[in-house]
């Protein structure tokens, strides 16, 4: 019985351990899968980390604070303006007026408590009265502070009862395409409107002669939005919406903000000196491409050329040579010449520039001081600037300034007359000037039905009167 009862046991382990040994060594390991989805796809790399982490940031992004924010804090312009219409047979027997009043709307958007507000200068040009409308429909009376045609940016200013929300600047520099942006706004006097985009492009020139330098949007704006804030997620503004580009006049895909650099410059400067200050670089030239790299046999296709350097500017004061290619100024890339001028823009005479430019394929940085804006181009004349002394004595005379180049349309009939660059012009509209200031400010007084009157110094020394009509 003991011998039977040894058997078994020993036939059992034999075949537990037969049985452990082909599992172990002999058998194919095959894992139970239980409900697990294959999310890899054919079309899409295995590692899916970076585009999960878009998708969670698409979800986590929020505009309801930044659109709290700021709708509090932009505001409904109105513009009163008188046009002349054609005197009716009524008016003529009544002696009524023929002007009749027109309402012009757009936005604006506060910038501190005490109620200075920024909007365009096209919203509020030739107003005869402006008023502005707060989100809680209190309307206010608005002063005009100062106003920049050229960078379409005005200030204005009310008299409110208690501190009023105001939206605070971001460094528009820093913003980056693609960033999310909100542009609110008055819409079609549809009030406190919001609409969110990205920032499509940024140092955007739309003129054609590289003076403008806007961020480019395709947040939704429509008339009534220029002067409203376009601004980031933070609810910092980034831009002043301006412009759109259409064929109806409508929305169509992408609209135009001033930089907030810019837009805050501008109105620093009105509220500290009563107008701009402009600093110049003191370059004259133009963008590179291929076939302009090509021309003038240089192998790089972006940056800004160095066709000229301008007499006693900052830039030859600093080294910089015709030829030269500037590649960044301020640690920021320069393409294309807006790049260069948007961020000259947002800068006073005095002011430092730190450029990185390209000479004979060698870099170079170079410091350059920013000098005040001692040029301007004069109606019919062509371009001027202060004279220096020795330009003054040349020609025998104690003021003036000096012609540097000639219109091209009128350069045939002012050689005819003596009249060359390096002439000195001593008055204008019988007003002497003795600086550009004073040419402009003899020609801002000169209505358009006035003659333009000229006393012009002519390369014989000889003293010369015009008047053109």
């Amino acid at each position: 019985m003991k011998k039977i009862i040894t058997l078994v046991l020993v036939s059992a382990l034999g075949g537990i351990f037969t049985l452990g040994a082909y599992k172990l060594f002999l058998e194919e390991e095959k894992p139970v899968i239980v409900a697990q989805e294959n999310t890899n796809s054919a079309f899409l790399p295995t590692n899916n980390s970076h585009i999960n982490a878009l998708f969670k940031a698409e979800e986590t992004i929020d505009f309801t604070v930044a659109a709290e924010n700021t709708v509090n804090a932009v505001v409904h312009v109105k513009n009163v303006t008188l046009s002349s219409g054609q005197y009716t047979l009524q008016d003529l027997f009544s002696g009524r007026s023929s002007e009749r009043a027109q309402m012009g709307t757009g936005s604006g958007v506060i910038i501190n408590s005490d109620g200075y507000i920024i909007t365009n200068n096209h919203v509020i040009k030739n107003a005869h009265e402006l008023s502005v409308t707060l989100n809680n429909n209190k309307t206010y009376t608005a002063e005009l502070i100062g106003a920049d045609p050229k960078t379409d940016i005005a200030l204005l200013k009310i008299e409110a009862d208690e501190d009023l929300p105001f939206v605070t600047f971001a460094d528009s520099d820093n913003a980056k395409i693609g960033e999310w942006v909100l542009a609110v706004g008055n819409p079609f006097n549809l009030t406190s409107t919001v609409t969110a985009g990205i920032i499509s492009a940024k140092s955007r020139d739309l003129s054609g002669t590289s003076r403008q330098s806007f961020i480019q949007t395709d947040a939704a704006v429509n008339p009534g939005n220029s002067g409203g804030a376009l601004v980031n997620t933070n609810g910092e503004l980034v831009g002043i919406n301006t412009a759109i580009t259409s064929q109806t006049g409508s929305y169509v895909g992408y609209s135009f903000a001033v930089p907030s650099n810019i837009a805050r410059k501008v109105i620093e400067d009105i509220m500290e000196y009563g107008n701009v200050q402009n600093g110049i670089l003191g370059i004259q030239g133009g963008a590179l491409n291929s076939m302009m790299a090509k021309e003038i046999g240089v192998t790089d296709t972006e940056g800004v050329y160095i066709d000229s350097v301008v007499e006693d500017s900052g830039a030859e004061k600093a080294g910089i040579k015709k030829g030269d290619i500037i590649k960044e100024i301020d640690n920021i890339k320069v393409s294309k010449f807006s790049d260069l001028t948007g961020h000259l823009s947002a800068k006073r005479p005095d002011d430092v520039v730190n450029l990185k430019v390209s000479r004979n394929g060698d870099m170079k940085s170079i410091a350059v001081t920013l000098a005040k804006n001692d040029t301007f181009t004069m109606p019919l004349v062509g371009r001027i600037k202060n004279a220096k002394s020795a330009d003054l004595k040349k020609y025998n005379v104690t003021y003036g300034v000096k012609i540097t180049e000639l219109n091209s349309k009128y350069a045939d009939y002012w050689k005819k007359n003596g009249i060359e660059a390096g002439c000195i012009i001593t008055s204008i509209n019988d007003m002497k000037v003795k600086s550009v200031d004073d040419v402009q400010t003899a020609l801002k007084s000169q209505s358009d039905n006035d003659s333009l009157r000229l006393e012009i110094i002519n390369s014989n020394g000889d003293l010369e009167r015009y008047n053109f009509r």
